[in-house]
């Protein structure tokens, strides 16, 4: 095993470009990119892309720089512009096999070391800077490219169990349409969802002399994922008890929504689980407590929508930060069906759950 700087190991591509005519449909973005997998399933923007943009060619590796916990990195497969709020890494193959390499990117090995250089608390981001002067061992390159077959055999396994659970979240979305689709287009049975939620604003501005390891959970914009709760691990913080009294936080119940204010992408939400304790959200998630009118299960799912999504988009505001306001999510317009079909579709999306923990727990067995 020998000892290498990262800037030994890997190209980062930094040519950029503004986009043209075309580019919308082949856009890379950190949203397009899922936690753990290589494989990029989608791609293209439904709004006109804004600011310079990575060039990528087919093959390249594509790292989520900021929020690197999420452990998002994917091979490009095609020619195209990617994120600036990401890298793209080429291999230098005279100390890294090119087949060895995006599993290198992929793994515990890598991330470990990219997310303890991240800087920034809200949004941490990994700067090549500092990324270039981390060291790694690699094996020889013949054992590289022996490895690289074990791996990606494995990796094709793993894939296929991502694929059922990926299968899951689709069944939960046509569901949703087939049974509350057609009050997407009935104006007299939706609502704003401030008539129908409460929408609240968090505490001041948390910086990070504020946090500790232990006390009451800061639920930070990145635990918030497209539809669901991420656990961030051992990068959980906490204030105390003085520091929520001092800056006037708001407590965060079990089975409100949390909504994310900014990228990848605005407006995401998420169900807060029970078992958590105490806790409070970041400036830039907003808290929305449900009315006796709406389920969690059912709010989430709505949020997947194409209706949500282009409301939210057009309430987007910023150039360089672009977030949504609370104001323009209290002004979204959402489908209010019966609460007795909503039962019927939160029971269905419990049921989906628990397939989906027992591929989960499959996964786990592939992935140790």
């Amino acid at each position: 095993m020998a000892l290498y700087r990262f800037d030994e190991i890997a190209i980062n591509c930094t040519a950029k470009r503004m986009p043209k005519d075309g580019d919308q449909e082949l856009y890379i973005g950190l949203e397009h990119l899922d936690a753990g997998s290589l494989r990029v399933n989608r791609w293209g923007s439904a709004v006109p892309i804004k600011g310079e943009k990575l060039i990528m060619q087919k093959g390249d590796v594509l790292f989520g720089k900021r929020n690197a916990y999420l452990r998002r990195a994917a091979i490009a497969p095609h020619d195209g512009i990617f994120s600036a709020h990401g890298m793209v890494l080429q291999p230098k193959e005279e100390v890294i096999d090119k087949e060895f390499f995006p599993l290198f990117i992929a793994s515990d090995y890598f991330f470990n070391e990219a997310i303890r250089i991240s800087v920034g608390s809200l949004s941490p981001t990994v700067n090549w800077k500092d990324l270039r002067e981390c060291t790694f061992e690699l094996p020889s390159l013949e054992d590289q490219k022996k490895l690289a077959k074990v791996l990606w055999a494995a990796n094709k396994s793993i894939e296929s169990y991502k694929k059922l659970l990926k299968m899951t979240d689709e069944l939960v979305k046509s569901q949703f349409i087939e049974m509350f689709g057609a009050l997407l287009k009935d104006s007299n049975q939706c609502s704003k969802i401030e008539h129908v939620c409460t929408l609240f604003a968090d505490g001041d501005w948390i910086e990070s002399k504020d946090q500790s390891d232990s006390g009451i959970r800061l639920i930070q914009t990145g635990n918030v994922g497209n539809g669901a709760y991420v656990d961030k691990g051992e990068r959980a913080r906490f204030i105390s008890q003085n520091t929520f009294e001092r800056l006037h936080c708001a407590e965060v119940k079990p089975r409100d929504i949390l909504i994310s204010r900014l990228p990848d992408p605005v407006g995401r939400a998420c169900i807060v689980p029970e078992g958590l304790g105490k806790t409070i959200t970041a400036v830039d998630c907003t808290i929305v407590r449900l009315g006796k009118d709406v389920l969690p299960e059912f709010f989430v799912a709505f949020t997947l929508t194409p209706l949500y999504a282009r409301q939210v988009v057009s309430g987007i505001t910023g150039s360089t930060r672009q977030r949504i306001s609370r104001k323009n999510l209290g002004n979204v317009i959402m489908p209010v069906p019966p609460i007795e079909l909503q039962e019927q579709f939160a029971a269905f999306v419990r049921q989906s759950d628990k397939s989906k923990l027992i591929l989960s727990h499959f996964l786990d067995r592939k992935l140790r």
